[in-house]
């Protein structure tokens, strides 16, 4: 199974990296794949690459969902 996790880029390093926030975790990764890239924009990322562009709305609901399965997850584990 893969998983792609939606990320902010927060700061451009070069023509092909840029650093990205993941809930509080930032992370540089390679920006190869997506141009024209800018601070602000939504990228989907996977294995430290950034696959492609994702709207802001849907990166917010997706950021949502992750959050309420960690939530119910949480619940649902014995400690």
């Amino acid at each position: 199974m893969c998983l792609a996790i939606p990320a902010q880029v927060i700061e451009l390093v070069d023509i092909e990296h840029a650093v990205v926030d993941m809930g509080g975790v930032h992370k540089t990764i390679s920006t190869a794949l997506v141009d024209d890239l800018q601070v602000g924009d939504y990228v989907i990322v996977h294995v430290g690459y950034a696959l492609n562009r994702l709207d802001p709305e849907e990166a917010a609901e997706t950021l949502r969902l992750i959050a309420e399965f960690s939530e119910v997850a949480n619940d649902e584990i014995p400690g």
